[in-house]
């Protein structure tokens, strides 16, 4: 049960709201400004705790908790915190967006200034656009069914195959560069979220996905796809609204597929979703929503918020 209040709790903190080869300098002017030197030196040691800004939290094999935190990398193993990247990088210079324990036990980390860091559990590597990674700007990192390593980057999708990358860009026909999000549905497609659109590749083209009116999103920031095999995004609909918007499994490839928005809100109104065991939506909100995370039971949506804010 601890590990279960703990992973809620980082979840909605994210709601709310990468010495290997060829290591790269850091900007020298990255300082973690609002950050205190205690802060800072707390977040370089072995038994840090996470500080500031946490974009994902995940789940190790063994069920330790793996928190990509501003500052640094760490593991949760129920009891205490362990800094996973202090011999990576100063936290000073640290900015992790996400982490991935792979289905071998490799640990990879992505940053938003360093390219990705890759840990065996002996040794550390460091992949950058010299190593062939579309970007050095890495905000996600995802494993499909065949082992293979996605990281969506500022500069397009990386494939990483262990041994060389293959990069995806508009040059292949990706609506957009900027890439949030990466997800493999139960057919083998692969779906991107970017600062433009949605979109799915079949191995060959890509199809971009249309809201509600038959246009093309502003800005896709999560997709999922649920235990029914219908697809959620999260997605800009105009420069003022954000919409929670459901695509049906059965039209899904169709050159109209049904698409229910579930709600609409203001500007970064929808964050990330979830499916929880009980099939309950749970998405991320912020902006004029209020922020905290709300839940789409099927037919309502909770917003929780705290006591003041229901006043």
């Amino acid at each position: 049960m601890k590990y279960i209040h703990f992973y809620t709790l980082f979840l909605m903190l994210v709601f709310h709201t990468s010495c290997g080869q060829n290591q790269t300098n850091p900007p020298q002017d990255n300082t973690r400004q609002g950050y205190t030197e205690s802060q800072l030196k707390e977040a370089a040691t072995t038994k840090g705790v996470p500080v500031g800004m946490v974009r994902h939290v995940r789940k190790a094999r063994n069920g330790d908790i793996l928190i990509a935190s501003w500052l640094a990398v760490f593991r949760y193993d129920g009891t205490s915190f362990t800094n996973l990247t202090g011999k990576i990088i100063s936290p000073r210079f640290a900015s992790f967006w996400d982490v991935l324990e792979d289905r071998k036990g490799n640990l990879w980390f992505a940053s938003r200034v360093s390219g990705v860091y890759y840990y065996n559990g002996k040794s550390f590597q460091h992949f950058t656009i010299r190593e062939g990674l579309a970007n050095n700007s890495v905000g996600k990192i995802y494993e499909d069914k065949t082992g293979n390593i996605w990281f969506a980057t500022g500069g397009g999708a990386s494939r990483y195959d262990g041994k060389s990358f293959r990069n995806f860009t508009t040059k292949d026909g990706l609506p957009n560069n900027d890439i949030n999000s990466i997800m493999e549905d139960k057919t083998g497609k692969l779906w991107f979220g970017t600062r433009g659109d949605a979109c799915f590749y079949d191995g060959k083209t890509f199809t971009v996905l249309k809201n509600k009116d038959g246009k093309a999103f502003k800005n896709v920031w999560s997709i999922i796809e649920d235990k029914k095999g219908n697809i959620w995004t999260t997605g800009e609909v105009n420069p003022k609204v954000w919409a929670l918007s459901r695509y049906d499994a059965k039209s899904l490839y169709d050159k109209m597929p049904t698409v229910t928005e579930i709600k609409s809100g203001g500007r970064m109104s929808f964050l990330g979703i979830l499916e929880a065991n009980d099939g309950g939506i749970w998405v991320g909100s912020a902006g004029a929503d209020g922020g905290g995370v709300q839940r789409y039971d099927g037919k309502t949506i909770t917003h929780f918020k705290s006591k003041e804010g229901q006043q």
